[in-house]
C-alpha cells in the first residue's frame, strides 16, 4: 500500500486556516478539538500517510505559542467511565494526556472540571493535579443548560462558574472523551472575557466527517463506525446550503446545536459579532483535511477496512456489557452502505480455517499461525510473520525450544495453568535470544514493519497481548472464542 495522504501539504494548509481565523479576533481564539490531539489512530488507519501526531506538529508549528485547557466530566469519573480505545478511566486519560502535552513542548494552561457537584472521584482528581501543580478550574452543573439561556448566560451560570485565567492568544480546548464540556469551557470562557472588555472569539476543529467530501464517501461512514457507540450521524448542514449555495457534511450535535450557538454568542457578544464570522455549523470548523487526499481509491479502501475494524472491536464490548445491542445494528447498517460484511478484512477467513491467527502484511501476504502446545496462534503468527519479512527460511527457529519450555514451566510454578506462550512472551523470548542467535536478533529488527498491520484471532485476546499490540499499532480484531 503506497501513500493516500500527503501530511506536508495538509498541514501547511491546516496551518493557514487556523492563522487566519485567529486573525479574526484581536484578543483571543479559542480552538475546540474534537476526536484525538495526540495518536489519532482512526487517521492514521483511514489516511494511509497521515501520521499519528499531525495535530501536535501544526499547534507546534504556529507563528503564535498555543496553551491547552483539558476537560473532563464530574459526572463521567463518578460513573467510572471508561475509554474504549484504550481502555483507560477518564483520571487515568487526563493524567496520562497532560504529561503527554508537556512532553512534547505545548503549554498546560489548566484543567476544567465541568458539571462539579463535589463528586469524591473529581476530589480525587484534583488533589492529584494540584500535585503536578496544573491548575483546575470547576464548573458546576447548570439546570437546563443550554435551552435555558436566561439562566447560562448570566451571573448564575457562566457567571458563578470559576474562570482560568490565560496567557496565550491560543487556547486549543481538548477533553478525556465525548461529554468532557469542551464548548461549555469556550463559552463560558468567553463569557468572563467579555465581561473584562476582551474581544475572544470560538472555532473547532474536527478532523472528520469531512464537510466538503460527499456525505456517503467511506471516510464519512467511517467516521459515523468509530461514533456508533455515541449514535453520532452525519448530514448536510442546512444553513451552510441556505447561506452559500454549496453542500456541506457536518454531523448531528453540531448541526442540532448550531441556533442554540448562535444565539448564545449574541446574548453574550451582540449579534453583528458572531454572525459576521459564522453563517452556519461549517463555517465554525478550520478543517483542511481533503487537501492532503492525494489517492482518493486507496482512501475508500482504507475506510471500508476500518468501519470492519470497529465491527469486531463493538462486537467485542457488547459481550463484555460496555454497549447495547442497538450499536451491532447501526454497524450493520453502516456496513451495507460500503457494501462490506464482517469478512471483509483479508485476515479474517485465512485465520478461521486455521482455527488460530493471521495477519496481513503490507505487501498483501497473509501469514497464519496455528496454536500448539508451545505458543498461541497469535505468537505463532507473529513469528511467522517477522520471518517472512527478515527474509528468513521457515525451517530455522527464531528461539530455542527449550526456552519456550523453561517459561511454561515458570509459569506453572508461579501459578499460571496456561499451556502456551502469548505473544509478548514469545517476543520477550525473542529478544534475549537475538543476543546469542543473529536469526533472532535478524528478525526482531523487522517488528517495525508490523506498524498498522491487520491481525484477526479467533481467540480472545489476553490482556497484555492487547496492550503489547496497541505499542505496536498492530491492529487486532477476535472472535473471542
Amino acid at each position: 500500500m503506497g501513500q493516500a495522504f500527503d501530511s506536508k501539504k495538509y498541514l501547511k494548509a491546516q496551518r493557514k486556516a487556523i492563522e487566519d481565523r485567529l486573525s479574526r479576533f484581536s484578543d483571543r481564539l479559542y480552538l475546540e478539538f474534537g476526536g484525538k490531539l495526540i495518536d489519532d489512530f482512526h487517521a492514521v488507519r483511514t489516511l494511509p500517510g497521515y501520521e499519528a501526531n499531525n495535530k501536535l506538529k501544526l499547534l507546534l508549528s504556529l507563528k503564535r505559542k498555543v496553551g491547552v485547557i483539558f476537560c473532563v466530566s464530574a459526572k463521567q469519573l463518578s460513573d467510572g467511565k471508561i475509554r474504549g480505545d484504550s481502555g483507560q478511566s477518564y483520571e487515568e486519560t487526563t493524567v496520562k494526556a497532560l504529561k503527554d502535552l508537556q512532553e512534547f513542548g505545548l503549554e498546560v494552561e489548566g484543567v476544567v472540571i465541568n458539571r462539579y457537584e463535589g463528586e469524591k472521584e473529581a476530589d480525587n482528581l484534583i488533589r492529584r493535579l494540584k500535585l503536578m501543580k496544573v491548575r483546575v478550574a470547576k464548573r458546576k452543573e447548570i439546570k437546563n443548560y443550554p435551552k435555558d439561556l436566561k439562566l447560562t448566560i448570566s451571573e448564575n451560570g457562566f457567571g458563578s462558574d470559576e474562570y482560568l485565567k490565560v496567557k496565550n492568544k491560543l487556547i486549543v480546548v481538548w477533553g478525556a472523551g465525548p461529554g468532557s464540556g469542551k464548548l461549555s469551557t469556550c463559552l463560558g470562557q468567553i463569557y468572563h472575557e467579555e465581561k473584562r472588555g476582551e474581544n475572544s472569539g470560538y472555532a473547532k476543529f474536527e478532523t472528520f466527517p469531512v464537510w466538503n467530501l460527499p456525505l456517503k464517501h467511506p471516510i464519512n461512514i467511517a467516521y459515523e463506525a468509530a461514533t456508533a457507540d455515541l449514535g453520532d450521524f452525519s448530514l448536510i448542514d442546512p444553513w451552510h446550503g441556505q447561506t452559500y449555495g454549496v453542500k456541506a457534511v457536518n454531523y448531528n450535535r453540531d448541526v442540532s446545536s448550531f441556533p442554540v450557538i448562535k444565539e448564545m454568542f449574541s446574548k453574550m457578544l451582540g449579534k453583528n459579532n458572531f454572525s459576521k464570522n459564522y453563517q452556519s455549523p461549517t463555517d465554525m470548523g478550520v478543517n483542511r483535511l481533503s487537501v492532503g487526499m492525494i489517492d482518493d481509491d486507496q482512501i475508500r479502501e482504507a475506510a471500508k477496512k476500518e468501519i470492519c475494524f470497529y465491527w469486531y472491536r463493538y462486537v467485542e464490548e457488547y459481550k463484555r456489557g460496555m454497549v447495547k445491542k442497538q450499536v451491532l445494528k447501526r454497524m450493520q447498517k453502516l456496513m451495507k452502505e460500503v457494501d462490506i460484511n464482517e469478512d471483509y478484512l483479508a485476515m479474517i477467513v485465512p485465520a478461521r480455517k486455521v482455527e488460530g491467527a493471521a495477519i496481513e502484511l503490507h505487501s498483501g501476504e497473509i501469514v497464519v499461525g496455528k496454536n500448539k502446545k508451545l505458543l498461541r496462534a497469535e505468537a505463532a503468527a507473529i513469528l511467522n510473520s517477522l520471518k517472512i519479512l527478515a527474509g528468513i527460511e521457515d525451517e530455522y527457529k527464531l528461539i530455542s525450544e527449550s526456552v519456550l519450555k523453561e517459561i511454561l514451566k515458570f509459569n506453572k510454578n508461579i501459578g499460571r495453568t496456561r499451556e502456551s506462550l502469548t505473544a509478548s512472551e514469545a517476543l520477550l523470548a525473542l529478544a534475549v535470544s537475538g543476543r546469542d542467535n543473529p536469526l533472532a536478533k535478524r528478525a526482531l529488527e523487522k517488528i517495525k514493519d508490523l506498524k498498522n498491520c491487520f491481525m484477526h484471532s479467533v481467540l480472545d485476546l489476553k490482556e497484555a497481548d492487547k496492550k503489547l499490540f496497541w505499542r505496536l499499532n498492530l491492529w487486532t480484531t477476535t472472535d473471542g472464542k
